[in-house]
Parts: structure tokens; sequence; C-alpha cells
């Protein structure tokens, strides 16, 4: 296995992969994902063009790009999605994202595009509704979560049934060295995600309501986007506890933020 990809799950046909080392440079650090099941391969926020290449490089080591099924976006920012022309030209996948955000899509398509991948693209798009949906997956699916303003304001989050996984997007980010291991001391971790959640998250109400979603599924792992894992029923549910009390986003604003400079 490359030193740029860590096993999440493998029980011999169904498969998770992260790539966490890939981005170089100023770049913020980055996990992307791969979904292998059978014959079918998704791929999670697989980013820009800081990651495109040598994220290729890493599939390639473990599926055909042809046989891509799916790239799969939480949100519209650049380091989820922005690599979007790219996979449409070098691989037959659709595209899926939120349908809040498939409208602005087409403004990522660039001039190496053919005009008829460009005539195309909403035949290769699958716009996920406000509720979620699941995405046929083989005999499995993925299922898309809502996660609306977290951080985005149409934000997915994806589960995985047969590995038990929760690509959980920017909730959970941290910003740490080592974002292969999973979270092993939650108090000592709280610095390194705190003040990215008090700023990303929109607030406490939204953060609770997510938990309360969580708590009613059966999660083994949650992965965010950004730093590390949260592995086991134990640490996800202190990761739980800790965001449904956490005071963020526009519960810290006050009449100071906003002032004419």
């Amino acid at each position: 296995m490359s030193s740029n990809a860590y096993i999440l799950f493998d029980n011999g046909s169904h498969k998770c992969i992260s790539f966490s080392t890939l981005v170089k440079g100023e770049g913020v650090q980055a996990n992307q994902f791969l979904i292998i099941h059978d014959k079918h391969a998704a791929v999670i926020d697989p980013g820009g063009d800081l990651t495109y290449t040598p994220l290729t490089l890493e599939l390639m080591k473990h599926i055909r790009l042809q046989s891509l099924d799916y790239v799969i976006a939480s949100h519209q920012d650049p380091d989820i999605i922005a690599s979007m022309p790219r996979w449409l030209v070098h691989t037959s996948a659709t595209i899926v994202a939120s349908k809040l955000w498939a409208r602005f899509l087409p403004h990522l398509t660039s001039a190496f595009m053919s005009e008829r991948i460009r005539d195309d693209f909403s035949e290769r798009l699958i716009e996920l509704p406000d509720i979620g949906q699941d995405i046929p997956f083989g005999d499995s699916v993925i299922k898309a979560v809502p996660a609306h303003f977290l951080h985005s304001v149409g934000n997915f989050q994806f589960y995985d049934p047969v590995s038990k996984i929760l690509f959980s997007g920017d909730m959970g980010a941290s910003l740490v060295d080592d974002a292969q291991h999973p979270v092993s001391n939650f108090e000592a971790h709280i610095p390194s995600m705190k003040g990215f959640h008090q700023r990303y998250m929109c607030s406490n109400k939204v953060t609770k309501l997510w938990a309360n979603m969580v708590r009613t599924m059966d999660v083994e792992m949650i992965v965010p986007q950004h730093g590390q894992p949260f592995a086991g029923k134990e640490m996800i549910n202190k990761f739980l506890d800790w965001i449904s009390d956490l005071e963020c986003g526009i519960d810290l604003l006050s009449q100071h933020n906003y002032r004419c400079p």
C-alpha cells in the first residue's frame, strides 16, 4: 500500500481508502476518499488541480479510471470539486452534488473540455435534493445525508452502510500534521478543531440537530475532509457531545462584528 493511502475498511469485496498527504505547498491539508464495492468505485471530495494528478496516480493502483462510477462532492468549495472538468474529460463518471449548487458547477467547466462534454454535462449529473437520497452503488448504496450549514448552505455528508463510515466533510475537521491515524486523546485534540468549528459552522442549533441525527445512525467511524478520523462508538460519542454544546458561527457574533471600517 502506498504511503499516501490509508485503508479505512476492507472486507475483501468492499474497501474504503483515504488519501491524506497529496496536497503540497501552501494548500490546506485535505483528505480524498475512494470507495470500491465489487466492480464499482466512487471518489468523494477529490479536490482541485493541486490534487488531481497525484490522486489519479493513486487511484490507478486500485481501479481503472474509466470504471469510476461517481465523483461525489459534499459542497462547492475549490478544495472539494474544482477538478470537476478533468474528471468529466478523462472518465465516464457521474458527478454527484447538491441541487442547490448544480447550477453553479458549469462555471467550473473550462476551455479544454469539448463542446460535446459541456453540452452533455446535465446528463452526467445527479442533483441531490435537500432531504438527501440513496445513490445506487452495485448491490449497495451510498447515502447522501443532509448536513446543510455545516458549513455550506447546501452541504451533504456520505454514509457507507457496508463499512459504517460517515464521510463528514468539514464537520469534525482538524488542523494536524498526521491526518491518517484516528484520534486517540479527545481532550488533547480539541484545540486542533475548536477554532475551525467556531468559524465555519453556522450555529449551535445546527450542530446539535446534526448530532441528534448521527446518534440515530449506526456509525463506526467519522472521517472528515481535513485532519484525523474518529473511530469507535466511544470516540464518536465524545465528539457528538462536544459539538452539541459548542457555541459557533452566529452564536458568537454581535454588533461589534458589523461596523463600517
